[in-house]
């Protein structure tokens, strides 16, 4: 901060030092000046300029620390305009009137932004009703390949809209969470249903293992991690293949749930960015219902409940999707902060 400080002071620095250097000049060819002690005056012009320097520094330099040490807008409303010279204080003045302008601005936005959110909101729980009266009406539909082809379409527009609904709450994630103890093979089995008439168009079926197993979660985003997971499987797994479920839990007390599939995999490149939002892909870009935004909210929604959720794929092999659960002790630090 002295640096700086001196920097800033430079042109002052300079000109005391040449006005010296100017009365140096004057007593050394003034021959009226001869009685005056050249170097009593130094030392006092030096020493005033010193004290003056020094004044001014510690004046400064309080206000400019306190302004470094708090970062938040507040901070800049409550400096101490005394201590500021006037052309300082205009600049400061300046800069106050134009924060509170675009704080002004930024408000109206979250304003707008939290409107939006919630007609989005409302929206998407009126399409509830009719997609729920879809489904009962496609039920009574008595040829069973058509009722299976209109099924897949509803799936996909209940998933669209899921999706849509559980992105627009991801943000408060904090304030609709709940957690507990969720037996993870009702979940699993509950969300296998959704999926029942895709997988039997495709052919896919499950070989579902040892996964009679309580984990600390929120049941409701766990069932949409898992959700986007199964969706992706069904979608990118070869006709009458099989999906593979299973659980591991290592030394540590970690649990490991696998989703393995035996499709079209992941290409290499692909592979770190399939949790980036909107990023479908070389082979999701060869499908024309592939939106880039599942693994991603399911990533984001993993992230907020201290899950982790990882990928390993191979191109031509199929991939194997797994939700690495947190003890219980990193659930009490992931949600008392």
């Amino acid at each position: 901060m002295l640096l700086l400080f001196i920097r800033d002071r430079l042109p002052w620095i300079s000109f005391m030092l040449i006005i010296l250097c100017i009365s140096n000049i004057l007593f050394y060819f003034d021959a009226g000046l001869s009685t005056v002690s050249i170097h009593y005056y130094n030392i006092v012009v030096t020493l005033l300029m010193m004290t003056f320097l020094f004044g001014r520094y510690v004046r400064e330099s309080k206000q400019l620390k306190l302004l470094l040490e708090n970062t938040t807008i507040d901070s800049l409303f409550s400096i101490d305009m005394n201590a500021l010279s006037p052309f300082q204080r205009k600049y400061v003045e300046k800069v106050q009137l134009v924060l509170a302008e675009k704080e002004y601005d930024l408000n109206l936005m979250k304003i707008k932004l939290q409107e939006d959110s919630e007609d989005l909101l409302a929206w998407v729980h009126e399409m509830k009703t009719p997609i729920t009266a879809m489904r009962l009406m496609i039920e009574q539909i008595e040829d069973s390949s058509l009722r299976n082809k209109v099924e897949k379409e509803w799936l996909r527009l209940h998933l669209l809209l899921d999706q849509q609904l559980h992105s627009t709450r991801i943000g408060h994630i904090e304030k609709d969470n709940r957690m507990e103890k969720v037996d993870l093979k009702r979940v699993i089995f509950s969300e296998i249903k959704e999926y029942q008439a895709w997988c039997l168009e495709k052919g896919i079926g499950f070989d579902i293992q040892n996964i009679d197993i309580e984990v600390i979660t929120d049941k409701k985003w766990l069932g949409f991690i898992i959700r986007q997971i199964l969706s992706n499987a069904i979608k990118y797994s070869f006709e009458q293949s099989e999906i593979t479920i299973y659980i591991e839990q290592d030394d540590k007390g970690y649990t490991f749930l696998h989703f393995k599939d035996t499709g079209i995999g992941i290409k290499a490149e692909d592979l770190p960015r399939i949790f980036e939002k909107s990023y479908t892909g070389t082979i999701g870009r060869n499908k024309s219902h592939s939106t880039g935004m599942g693994l991603y909210l399911a990533k984001n929604a993993a992230t907020k409940l201290g899950i982790q959720l990882l990928c390993v794929s191979e191109e031509g092999k199929g991939s194997t999707f797994t939700i690495q659960f947190p003890i219980e002790n990193e659930y009490e630090k992931t949600f008392s902060r």
